[in-house]
């Protein structure tokens, strides 16, 4: 076959379109310079970014809250660390699994779904991820304007007696938010980088607050760590179940699209290693910074406090308020742009990759954050923890388990990356450029878990939704595809359309 029709090339085991393709490809109406897989002087990630990358995530008011939430729930503060710590491990897998490709290919979440719902189908499963980022913008958005609220309150007793102070705040930070996103991936990483030693300072001042507080009353680190779960008498798998869910929800968004960052690893090594340092380990620590200051709280205030922003506007102290609250700006700020905007970005911008781009699509994102009207999501702890996450994770495991199966059991880890951007001709594209296959999968993967919402008998499969979606899913869409050979790549077909180099 003539060497001038080698559409990829191949360098110590990462893949890139050549310059050719690329060329071939810029009117495409499936491709943009956005969606295009990274080139691979572009993948310039170390272990360090990635560590950082998941610190800055990690290390947020949501993770807080999450732990903190458990405990207003009725765990114990090791009971919680130990469902948080379970859940990370947990999703890490199908996270690591989907990682690779991204890695290998260069390519984000939109173009990755392609493989299994078809270059038309990725549409679906870009906008359910995206819908759900967007809810989380709005979340992280409305916790961070609640702490730039805080700050400016110790400052002006007339902006605190304001009753729409917390609106004005909000959309400040909100603009915020959008505009850094809105500069794309590199002010993230700079970002990133220097958000995570920060946000350590943070964890170690408010652990501080909470020792002093609590001895102030007269008891102890011990009491703390004493303080007995509250749940019913038979009642605890009710809490730790729906919270392991919750927990694995937490992450599973970016288990569908850790490719949106991993395509910027500059190998498999420093992607693998970047989460497993940065994911699990941070997760743990910083929620048990939540359950600590939590079970101070019960000490201090006589009740658990799960929300943050309240701890730190009640410290009293007007210095302590406004460093605490720009703390707590910053872990949102780094975890928002990252974790909730690029995904629906690219999503979006794969709706029409002609006319909508990044950052066009970060815009639109940014106004769907508040369209979810977040307020309400973070009215109460169990809204927050089993209504928004224990829900949302019914319908992404079957995601997360159709994607490992696609990739690795049936494709063998072998793309043709120039038939991803292609209409009719690809071998991706399945009937009418829908994956029916794909589709079926996820429905049947969600039945179970979605009754058990509906039907008390059921509840376990709610309770358990994410993991139960998960294995159907990864066991059912195999037997699906058994006789299905459009997009099946044979290894003397790879050779045909790759160009190696060794260095």
């Amino acid at each position: 076959m003539s060497e001038k029709l080698k559409t990829q090339r191949e360098v110590n085991g990462l893949y890139e379109l050549s310059e050719a393709a690329r060329a071939n490809l810029a009117g495409n109406q499936y491709y943009n310079d956005d969606l295009a897989p990274t080139r691979l002087e572009e993948r310039s990630w170390t272990t360090y970014n990635i560590a950082a990358l998941w610190v800055g995530m990690s290390v947020c008011i949501p993770t807080y809250m999450m732990a903190s939430g458990l405990m207003a729930a009725g765990l114990s503060w090791w009971q919680a660390i130990l469902n948080i710590a379970l859940g990370n491990l947990i999703v890490l897998v199908p996270m690591q699994l989907n990682s690779h490709a991204g890695t290998k290919y260069g390519i984000p979440y939109p173009v990755f779904a392609r493989l299994a719902f078809g270059i038309k189908g990725a549409h679906i499963a870009a906008i359910a991820r995206a819908i759900v980022a967007a809810g989380w913008f709005g979340i992280q958005t409305w916790i961070g304007g609640g702490a730039l609220d805080a700050v400016i309150a110790s400052l002006s007793p007339a902006w605190a007696a304001w009753g729409s102070s917390i609106w004005i705040s909000f959309f400040v930070f909100w603009a915020l938010n959008v505009w850094i996103a809105y500069l794309g991936p590199d002010a993230i990483k700079f970002m990133q980088s220097w958000g995570a030693p920060i946000l350590g300072i943070l964890s170690v001042a408010l652990m501080v607050w909470a020792i002093t507080a609590v001895n102030a009353t007269g008891a102890g680190i011990s009491d703390i760590l004493n303080l007995p779960a509250t749940y019913a008498p038979g009642t605890f798998w009710r809490i730790f179940l729906p919270g392991l869910t919750a927990n694995i929800a937490f992450w599973s968004t970016l288990a569908l699209n850790i490719p949106d960052f991993s395509r910027y690893a500059k190998s498999q090594r420093d992607q693998f290693m970047g989460q497993l340092l940065g994911l699990p380990t941070t997760m743990a620590a910083f929620a048990f910074v939540g359950v600590f200051v939590t079970g101070a709280t019960v000490i201090v205030y006589g009740e658990p406090l799960w929300d943050p922003v309240a701890v730190v506007a009640g410290i009293g102290s007007p210095l302590a308020t406004i460093l605490g609250a720009l703390g707590i700006a910053i872990a949102t700020l780094t975890t928002n742009i990252a974790a909730n905007v690029v995904a629906p970005a690219n999503g979006i911008s794969n709706l029409n990759p002609r006319k909508i781009s990044y950052r066009m699509g970060a815009l639109i994102t940014g106004f769907a954050g508040v369209a979810m009207m977040p307020w309400r999501l973070l009215a109460t702890a169990g809204a927050y923890l089993f209504d928004w996450l224990g829900t949302y994770g019914l319908f992404l495991g079957p995601l997360a388990g159709m994607y490992v199966a696609d990739y690795y059991l049936y494709r063998k880890k072998v793309i043709d990356l120039d038939d991803l951007f292609k209409g009719e001709q690809s071998r991706y594209w399945y009937g009418n450029g829908f994956n029916p296959k794909a589709i079926y999968t996820w429905i049947i993967a969600g039945i179970l878990p979605l009754l058990g919402k509906f039907i008390p008998q059921m509840a376990f499969f709610a309770e358990s939704g994410w993991m139960i979606g998960f294995v159907i899913a990864l066991l059912i869409y195999p037997v699906l595809m058994k006789n299905e050979t459009s997009s099946l790549i044979a290894p003397d077909v790879e050779e045909q359309i790759t160009e190696r180099v060794k260095l």
